[in-house]
């Protein structure tokens, strides 16, 4: 019974290990007026370092973003903080600072478009977009 249990949990390892086979688009989101990482961002981040050791040959731009409330100066500053906070996450994966590169777009540029608690919640992201490095 020993071994079945250490075969299995070996096994249940070897499943979770995988880095994911693309990253370009994923989100991890945020709560209304934080920039807080939450355990489920977190983990999606360390994929995304996983999926960055294994192709060197690629750089990301994270993107930050917020719902339609607030002053445009302020959402800007939270986008900011927001892609910056998910940029860090990767570097303390090793993941070199030189390959990520942050931008926000406050509010200024959702991914969906509508109003009210729905919509919003999945606007407050940061955004992670690959690019080929350049030579």
């Amino acid at each position: 019974m020993k071994k079945y249990l250490t075969i299995m949990g070996l096994l249940g390892l070897a499943a979770c290990g995988g880095a994911p086979s693309n990253i370009d688009g994923d989100h991890v989101f945020y709560a209304f007026d934080s920039a807080v990482i939450t355990d489920e961002a977190r983990e999606s981040l360390e994929d995304q370092a996983l999926y960055m050791k294994k192709n060197p040959e690629h750089n990301v731009v994270i993107e930050g973003r917020c719902d339609e409330r607030g002053t445009v100066e302020y959402n800007l500053a939270l986008g900011a903080l927001r892609a910056g906070n998910a940029a860090h996450v990767l570097i303390r994966n090793d993941i070199e600072p030189e390959r990520i590169k942050t931008i926000s777009y406050g509010k200024e540029n959702p991914i969906y478009s509508g109003t009210g608690e729905e919509v919003w919640a999945k606007n407050r992201n940061a955004t992670t977009r690959v690019h080929e490095v350049e030579e």
